[in-house]
């Protein structure tokens, strides 16, 4: 499965707005994709309206992007004056596909920025440590970038931050997490919590 991840930002108040607008254009008849989520931002940059789309292949994917590019209110981001950045992704292989459901009232993405020739190592520590890091809790997506700096992302839901804290450190304790050699793979990481806006297929 593809992504795009899209981030309108914008001033904290007018978020309801920006919404709206997105959610619009989102609903319009000739945009493809599947809609999976949208978030707004609890830390880090302010007001700012965080979308994950899924897409068959690359082809549906980059027909989207050049209709975006080219259209006069890319979710609804002109009337909302917004800054709008679109980032392409490929889900990692071995994971299933994005699907809507109610996971948690809190959502951590994590950036990680990798050294080049970085992605199979990681791509392969990751498919060895999940099959036990995923009893402790579940995990949306981990996908890399197609476009940009490489880098990978990862979505993890959670019903509390506390119980982020909790299993995050009872994993590291037990030696389940991180993938064995992954964090040798990346040069700089951020970790932002967002929560799902009131229509988000993913909650």
């Amino acid at each position: 499965m593809f992504y795009e991840l899209t981030t309108l930002s914008s001033h904290i108040l007018k978020l309801p707005q920006v919404i709206k607008n997105a959610e619009a254009y989102l609903h319009r008849s000739e945009i493809s994709g599947h809609w999976l989520g949208a978030w707004t931002s609890e830390n880090g940059p302010l007001g700012s309206l965080r979308m994950l789309r899924g897409f068959n292949d690359t082809h549906e994917l980059a027909r989207e992007r050049e209709r975006a590019l080219h259209h006069s209110n890319p979710f609804g981001a002109t009337t909302s004056d917004c800054r709008i950045e679109m980032e392409s992704y490929a889900g990692f292989s071995f994971l299933p596909p994005v699907e809507p459901g109610s996971f948690g009232k809190y959502y951590e993405f994590r950036t990680y920025w990798l050294r080049p020739g970085g992605l199979e190592p990681t791509i392969e520590a990751w498919k060895a440590a999940m099959p036990e890091r995923s009893k402790r809790s579940p995990l949306t997506v981990n996908m890399y970038a197609l476009d940009g700096a490489p880098r990978i992302t990862h979505i993890w839901p959670w019903q509390s931050l506390d119980e982020r804290i909790a299993i995050r450190a009872k994993s590291y304790a037990d030696g389940v997490w991180p993938p064995k050699g992954g964090p040798d793979q990346f040069f700089d990481a951020t970790s932002t919590i967002w929560i799902p806006t009131e229509n988000s297929p993913l909650r």
